[in-house]
């Protein structure tokens, strides 16, 4: 359950619409539910404010859509990750709202009410066009996720004249995923350009030194550029969760504001 259906269910109690016995019973669900093949978390969307995203990959289609169904149910809307082909035709035939991103291997079914708006863009830059498949991961989490995206594509090291053309776009951006593979550079040439957070994505696509990523990962942790910070490799889906957190955070509470009373 989502903090927007507590609230909603809160406030029909207060209007009188829905007993307190009623309420209490919803609210009493258990906070997670066990399957055969999965312990599936419902608390998550209350405590991180989205619900359970699914990792697709090594899971059958049968196994994908029987998860979603769970979450969908208690949370209104799922996202799955690392979508086979086989597992994205399943989701669109159980789900007619179903939103598949083929590239970014993403599978959205959207809540029927609108996602809470993040403030602020975030801005996806791939180093080439080898690296869209983590991008569009990046992506679409993050639209999932309530926050509005803009992409870069294409602006690698190897013509850094096309990144020095976008600095308009980058300068306006509230944070800026960076997704390279190869030698991995580009997150520290964007980081010493901006102010604002620098998230890092190493690529597996590189020629055999490379070692699936491994490289650049080092180059990335190694950045010159203040401030950078770096997922794993090929984590699209784990940067744009850092992405959204940060820009979930202006209104957070500050440590000077505890009761040091208590």
């Amino acid at each position: 359950m989502t903090r927007e259906r507590i609230l909603a269910l809160l406030q029909q109690v207060e209007r009188g619409a829905v007993s307190a016995d009623e309420a209490l019973r919803k609210l009493a669900l258990e906070p997670f539910e066990s399957l055969e093949f999965a312990t599936i978390d419902h608390h998550r969307a209350l405590r991180q404010g989205f619900p359970e995203v699914v990792f697709g990959q090594g899971k059958t289609p049968h196994q994908v859509v029987s998860i979603a169904e769970r979450i969908v149910a208690r949370s209104g809307s799922v996202l799955v990750t690392r979508a086979q082909p086989e597992v994205s035709q399943a989701m669109v035939a159980r789900f007619s709202t179903a939103r598949v991103n083929e590239v970014g291997r993403t599978i959205h079914v959207p809540g029927p009410a609108p996602v809470p708006r993040a403030q602020g863009t975030v801005l996806i830059v791939t180093a080439g066009t080898s690296d869209l498949p983590v991008a569009e991961e990046a992506a679409e989490t993050t639209l999932a996720m309530g926050a509005m995206v803009a992409r870069v594509n294409d602006v690698g090291v190897a013509g850094l004249h096309r990144l020095l053309a976008q600095l308009d776009v980058l300068s306006s951006a509230s944070v800026i995923i960076v997704v390279a593979g190869m030698d991995g550079v580009l997150p520290s040439v964007v980081g010493g350009l901006v102010a604002c957070p620098v998230i890092a994505v190493p690529t597996s696509v590189g020629y055999g030194a490379h070692f699936g990523g491994l490289a650049p990962l080092l180059t990335m942790l190694n950045s010159c550029a203040a401030g950078v910070t770096v997922v794993n490799v090929d984590n699209g889906f784990g940067a744009a969760v850092a992405a959204i957190r940060i820009l979930s955070r202006p209104n957070a509470p500050k440590l000077d504001d505890r009761d040091e009373s208590k």
